[in-house]
């Protein structure tokens, strides 16, 4: 199917055409022509499978054939989203989409000042995309009505609970005309969802492209046993093997990512630090830095777990195993986007091996265990998986569990090069390292 068989505007295809879209992702086949049909839409699908333009493109065409309801200067479309960044993403978007249509969006976010806001939203807006707590406090001020709006999306429905939007969300849904189409999209769909969605839609069709903890597909997927001690070292290393390039990093804490990107710039690899504590001016500068390539690592807290499109981003690597598996199948979804492929590599530590147990048993899977890196805890079993089982070891996991990788080698401070000297003038420790440096360089590759 191509986009022009779902019965979009020239204006719209001619978009697309230049945008580089070719054909529809499954999720936007089946989404589109549900809401060009003005039916309510419960979505549920995972991140990176292309929700924004199955929403966005159906609203753009209903918009350039629909009448204005109430005048021109009353919102027509609200698009409701978690994040500031997912919020200027989804605007980013709808901007290329629009080009040739004369549909006006705005967006507005916390962490700015509301002047620009304001008087962008003083010209009248078709479409709206917000952040709950801006929007209610821009309603509250009365520079927002959404009395007539006739199309309302709320978008990562369970990460907007996850945030502690509940409140928020409900306080604004009351103000919701009776009369309009309403879309729902989640990644996950627990009963509390459930209910929300209820509560929203009327006679709703469903799509579901991909199970509920389901890891793309595209993703090649790996675990590298580590102490948490060791995990500066162990990222160092891998930065330098040469064949990671731009890495987007996620670690548990905002102290955390700090720390980190302060080590990697100190280490000569260009790094930045993005999480909810940094102002939004810098949070803007760090993300555009990575997407145009002036950093090499950005590394992050769970706030860049969704929504962020950053174009052909090879390597995600959590420094951190997070504690929920979902976190980590949103995590990795930030690579493979896009029909791309991607790698994601994790670092677990003892204390962090339930972690893993839980992700591959809530994924159904056995995450593969690369043992042949300096760092290797070579005295820990891989997790259990999906059944109960221990995890059988692939040829190159024997091998390093056979492999030479002593106690003193493991624990012999790196000195940040590409190769790891097992001592200093010794050939066979120099080839030593050169098949470490081998086997995690196939690994990742």
């Amino acid at each position: 199917m191509t986009f022009q068989e779902l019965n979009l505007s020239e204006s719209i295809i001619k978009a697309l055409t230049e945008e580089g879209y070719t054909k529809p992702t499954p999720i936007q086949e089946e989404a589109i022509p549900i809401v060009l049909r003005k039916k309510d839409l419960l979505g549920c699908a995972q991140t990176g499978t292309g929700k924004t333009a199955a929403f966005s493109l159906p609203i753009i065409e209903h918009l350039l054939k629909d009448e204005p309801s109430g005048g021109y200067k009353h919102i027509r479309a609200l698009i409701l989203t978690p994040t500031r960044e997912l919020a200027a993403q989804i605007d980013e978007s709808i901007s290329a989409y629009t080009r040739y249509t004369g549909i006006k969006h705005d967006v507005i976010f916390g962490g700015v000042s509301q002047h620009t806001q304001t008087l962008a939203l003083r010209n009248g807006t078709d479409i709206l995309i917000a952040t709950p707590g801006r929007l209610l406090d821009l309603m509250n001020q009365g520079y927002v009505h959404i009395a007539h709006l006739q199309y309302f999306v709320l978008d990562e429905a369970d990460r907007m609970l996850d945030m502690g939007f509940i409140n928020d969300i409900k306080k604004i849904i009351r103000e919701l005309p009776e009369e309009r189409q309403t879309l729902f999209f989640s990644a996950t769909m627990p009963p509390t969802i459930a209910k929300l969605a209820d509560s929203l839609l009327t006679d709703p069709e469903r799509v579901e492209i991909t199970p509920v903890s389901t890891t793309a597909e595209k993703v090649k997927q790996a675990v590298f046993m580590v102490s948490k001690n060791d995990k500066p070292a162990l990222l160092e290393y891998l930065l330098n093997l040469g064949n990671i390039t731009r890495t987007l990093v996620f670690t548990r804490t905002k102290h955390g990512a700090d720390k980190i990107a302060k080590q990697l710039t100190k280490a000569g690899i260009r790094a930045d630090a993005l999480h909810g504590d940094k102002s939004q001016q810098s949070r803007i500068s760090a993300l555009h830095n990575f997407k145009t390539g002036r950093l090499r690592v950005l590394v992050a807290t769970d706030i860049a777990s969704r929504g962020i499109d950053v174009d052909s981003l090879a390597y995600v690597i959590n420094y951190d195993m997070p504690e929920m598996p979902e976190t980590y199948v949103h995590r990795i979804g930030r690579t493979g986007r896009a029909d791309k492929s991607g790698i994601a590599i994790s670092f677990c530590s003892r204390e962090e091996k339930e972690n893993l147990r839980l992700i591959n048993k809530v994924t159904n899977q056995n995450i593969p265990l690369v043992a042949d890196h300096p760092f290797h805890l070579k005295e820990s079993a891989h997790p259990p998986g999906p059944r109960g089982a221990g995890g059988n070891r692939g040829p190159r996991q024997q091998q390093g569990a056979r492999s030479g990788n002593s106690n003193n080698n493991r624990k012999r401070p790196y000195s940040g090069g590409g190769n790891r000297r097992a001592s200093s003038g010794s050939g066979s420790g120099h080839q030593h390292a050169g098949r470490q440096q081998g086997a995690a360089s196939k690994a990742v590759e």
